[in-house]
């Protein structure tokens, strides 16, 4: 785990001739540090429940412009930090859970600051009911998914 120049944690995987940054919070983030570095984007994929990524372009995150991306079946939903609606659904997910432990007001604005704060929170649904929240990092270990993030190579002198 390294840290960039915004403060951003990095996962590095060397691959090869090269090392592969990945974790930034934004698309944009990741151009960045691109330029910075010298490195070029790629897209890299982590399947089959594993840490080992594979740079691949089935997501095609660089023509959306997307920096994270999650496939898990029909059945699921993966609700990013960083999708738009995500604010709204997990403000909701905790009047329904303040609701069904009856909490006092106070209560219910920690546990809202939990959801929106922890690290990099993910939102799963089940057959558009939720399921849990998870970070992106336990994103790769669940439910079979097929995760896609956007990547930094850089080549190895």
């Amino acid at each position: 785990m390294e840290t960039n120049d915004y403060d951003q944690k990095l996962n590095k995987y060397e691959l090869e001739d090269q090392a592969i940054y990945t974790g930034f919070s934004s698309f944009e983030d990741a151009e960045r540090y691109s330029r910075d570095k010298n490195g070029k984007l790629v897209e890299v994929s982590f399947k089959d429940g594993n840490d080992n990524p594979q740079i691949t372009d089935e997501a095609q995150l660089i023509d959306k412009k997307l920096h994270y991306f999650v496939v898990a079946g029909d059945e699921y939903k993966f609700i990013h930090s960083s999708d738009p609606g995500f604010r709204d659904y997990a403000h909701e997910l905790q009047k329904i859970k303040a609701k069904m432990r009856e909490d006092a007001p106070d209560e219910r604005y920690l546990a809202n600051f939990e959801i929106e704060n922890s690290e990099d929170p993910i939102i799963v649904i089940k057959n558009d009911h939720f399921e849990s929240v998870t970070s992106r990092e336990r994103s790769k270990y669940l439910k079979h998914a097929k995760v896609y993030e956007i990547g930094v190579a850089i080549i190895k002198s």
